[in-house]
């Protein structure tokens, strides 16, 4: 089973916090995605430090690990009592900060970033007493910044500095969603994840695949995607762009569990989509 729904919240006396926190994870995202275009100015594609991590098709350069230490970095000057969960790095303990962990992936979409592909993203989750409360993602490629406070919705800011309150698509047919998903990096799972695609693709408009779960999470919220699902996320991943997702009105249940699927939908299709999932083994190992 799933982790827990994400709702829309409601404004509360935490919501001046939750606004601030809002703002220093916007502050730590965009700032990361500097760090990482400086770097792939500054690194030829032949000088990236390519490594393995699960398997040889799961590159991580030297970006990821100089985004992360940046953030670290940020995190401990302006807000020293917190606690920090990343991808690279793990977890730091948290202090006397209120309770307050940030939930960091440095770069979301690796594979991309060294292939050229402009879908990766830095994405920053602030998370207080085990429910993330802020959020924000940064597309490193394009510049557009998402962001989200726990009943406070959520918002797109394009490049040229307009900012767009966000609300997922109104779809109501399931044979009219377009769905996103992603694969893991396991080859036996991946098969896995194929034979559901395959069973699920005839029942929906079309499937897509971009790598990076926490941009597919914030199309979803700006109706560039109808649902969403994926397993084996963790919760750098996920955390962000679920709450940006379920601000903008989907319906969102999170997973890290490996062999469970972190779920979303436009609330028009969200019962027919899960349903449909289902009896293609989506929701199941």
């Amino acid at each position: 089973m799933t982790d827990g729904t994400i709702a829309r919240g409601a404004e509360g006396s935490g919501a001046d916090r939750h606004a601030e926190r809002r703002r220093f994870a916007r502050m730590l995202a965009t700032s990361g995605g500097d760090v990482a275009r400086r770097m792939l100015d500054e690194l030829a594609s032949a000088e990236l430090d390519a490594r393995a991590k699960s398997s040889a098709t799961d590159p991580v350069t030297v970006i990821d690990t100089a985004v992360e230490q940046h953030l670290r970095r940020t995190v401990a000057e302006h807000r020293p009592g917190d606690g920090v969960l990343g991808e690279e790095e793990g977890e730091s303990s948290h202090g006397d900060g209120g309770g307050t962990r940030w939930i960091v992936d440095p770069v979301d979409g690796t594979v991309n970033l060294l292939y050229g592909i402009p879908f990766t993203a830095v994405s920053v989750a602030a998370e207080v007493d085990g429910r993330v409360v802020a959020g924000a993602v940064h597309n490193i490629v394009t510049g557009e910044t998402w962001t989200a406070g726990h009943g406070g919705g959520a918002t797109l800011e394009r490049p040229d500095g307009t900012v767009v309150d966000l609300a997922a698509s109104g779809c109501r047919d399931l044979a009219m969603a377009l769905v996103g998903t992603g694969f893991a990096y396991d080859a036996g799972i991946r098969a896995e994840q194929g034979a559901v695609v395959a069973a699920l693709l005839p029942r929906v408009r079309d499937i897509r695949r971009c790598g990076s779960a926490a941009l597919d999470l914030c199309m979803l919220a700006t109706g560039r995607l109808d649902a969403y699902y994926e397993r084996g996320l963790k919760p750098w991943d996920h955390a962000a762009g679920a709450l940006i997702a379920a601000e903008a009105g989907a319906v969102v249940a999170s997973s890290s569990d490996d062999a469970v699927p972190t779920t979303a939908a436009a609330p028009g299709v969200v019962a027919a989509f899960l349903a449909a999932l289902g009896e293609c083994g989506g929701l199941s190992s």
